[in-house]
């Protein structure tokens, strides 16, 4: 049987379309993470799914194979600094649009993971939960993950104490309590309401 998405299901395969997707909406701190993929119908890749629903041994093995296999593909970010600025959501869209002006093949389509798309110089289409119903979403999924969690990880190493290599960021009791007794550090989002309640209490402490 084959696991993940058919292709003979979506019309992806009649016309140049992009999946759209991004990582780290939700975390207190890092960048927030897309991709755009192209993939190539000639080529087709089993086992594509919403990341959340993959292993991370099935993920990183599936990065390796879109990088290879798609016909473009583009990993792009919005910094701490431009959440911060812009709030998440126009972050969000602020990184998609980077992503799909990174690939070297500009699609006639770009599908977009969730409720709304970022302004494109192509026919873009929002496609609620469609990492989990679009192939070339699915894999825009899957390497905006993996490259967020290789982040992730090498940020444990810098700021340890915190557990963001197993929380990527998001607001775990652990990493609240992390937040709570050492502090933010520099790739925390300010604009966050826990992580600017953490930013306070310093500032009162230095006051004392």
């Amino acid at each position: 049987m084959q696991m993940g998405l058919d292709f003979t299901l979506v019309a992806e395969v009649e016309q140049l379309v992009a999946g759209v997707d991004e990582v780290g909406r939700g975390p207190l701190c890092g960048a927030v993470v897309t991709a755009a993929v192209i993939l190539d119908p000639n080529r087709p890749i089993l086992g594509l799914d919403d990341s959340k629903k993959l292993t991370e041994a099935k993920r990183e093995k599936l990065y390796d194979e879109i990088c290879e296999k798609a016909l473009s593909w583009c990993i792009a970010r919005a910094e701490v600094e431009e959440i911060d600025e812009l709030n998440i959501l126009h972050a969000t869209m602020l990184a998609m649009q980077r992503a799909v002006a990174g690939l070297h093949i500009q699609p006639k389509l770009a599908m977009i993971d969730g409720n709304r798309c970022p302004h494109l110089p192509m026919r873009s289409e929002a496609v609620i939960q469609g990492d989990g119903k679009v192939p070339a979403i699915a894999a825009a999924s899957i390497l905006a993950k993996v490259s967020r969690d290789r982040e992730m990880a090498a940020f444990e190493l810098i700021y340890p104490g915190y557990g963001i290599g197993g929380h990527k960021g998001y607001p775990t009791p652990v990493h609240l309590e992390a937040l709570s007794r050492l502090g933010p550090t520099p790739i925390h989002r300010r604009s966050f309401a826990p992580v600017r309640l953490a930013y306070e209490a310093r500032e009162v402490l230095t006051q004392v």
